[in-house]
């Protein structure tokens, strides 16, 4: 049998102090967030512009919570309802991972259709420049899957140069799919997004930016589930489609039909003094 790489066994625990401890997971919400609203803050000021840098400043407690809330109320609902339906306090134990990033999606989408209400701001608009910094948190996201050995793999080839034997497993090399995510969904969907950002003439159809992203993670998100292992408590769906795949198809065609809206309404001016 050809040598395979070992999980490297990274202490999910970044730091402690006490009984307290701040975790690998949690860091990476923290810095995708923070990160995303330092670039929302440039992004929003490109002509036509969507928003005030200070109105993106303001952003930060109204997409955490959208993030939080509703990425845990999607994997209770999306994935194990039985569960924590019979366990509800376990609902609250965020820090043991179990984040649904179709449920964040949800939330993110509740938190701006709100704040965009309450400023008086271009609900689509403004959202398009949301979703540019979005893949920065779903890179990191991943990136802290890897590193607590969870959400490992399919079976691969042992000659696959970087095939990985994950603790918990039964010792067979898998594809290390956290990292196929995090560049696809993560680093590629970022420099696909940016790069139509980039250019005023979509900027000026809200909405396109937004459906650009729906599908390309749509895409990305099937793609990759093709080498990750479905999750033991809900396995393969008929003809072999994983949850994750099902819930990214309706992604798929609604960004789709909201590119095709955008590029049908005439261009966006912009907000009035957004200096």
């Amino acid at each position: 049998m050809l040598p395979v790489l070992m999980f490297p066994q990274f202490d999910p625990v970044l730091i402690h102090f006490g009984p307290l401890a701040i975790r690998w997971y949690a860091l990476a919400y923290i810095a995708g967030i923070v990160l995303g609203i330092q670039l929302l803050k440039t992004l929003v000021t490109w002509a036509p512009r969507a928003a005030t840098r200070e109105m993106a400043d303001d952003f930060l407690v109204w997409v955490t919570l959208g993030v939080v809330l509703g990425g845990r109320t999607g994997y209770v609902l999306f994935y194990q309802p039985e569960f924590f339906l019979t366990h509800p306090l376990h609902i609250f134990e965020v820090w043991q991972g179990g984040m649904s990033f179709h449920g964040g999606a949800l939330g993110v989408i509740l938190a701006l259709f709100l704040f965009t209400q309450r400023f008086g701001l271009n609900f689509l608009a403004f959202s398009d420049r949301v979703t540019v910094c979005v893949p920065i948190g779903l890179g990191f996201g991943r990136l802290a899957n890897f590193i607590n050995g969870e959400l490992w793999g399919r079976y691969a080839d042992p000659s696959l140069p970087w095939a990985m034997i994950f603790p918990g497993t039964d010792g067979i090399p898998r594809h290390p799919s956290q990292i196929y995510e995090a560049l696809t969904e993560g680093l590629l969907l970022f420099l696909v997004l940016f790069t139509a950002a980039r250019r005023k003439s979509l900027r000026e159809h809200p909405g396109f930016l937004a459906g650009l992203f729906l599908a390309g993670y749509g895409c990305a998100r099937i793609f990759c589930e093709c080498f990750r292992e479905p999750d033991a408590f809900l396995g393969y769906f008929p003809f072999g489609v994983t949850m994750g795949q099902i819930l990214s198809i309706p992604m798929i065609l609604a960004g789709i039909g909201l590119m095709t809206w955008a590029m049908k309404h005439k261009p966006y001016a912009g907000i009035a003094n957004a200096e």
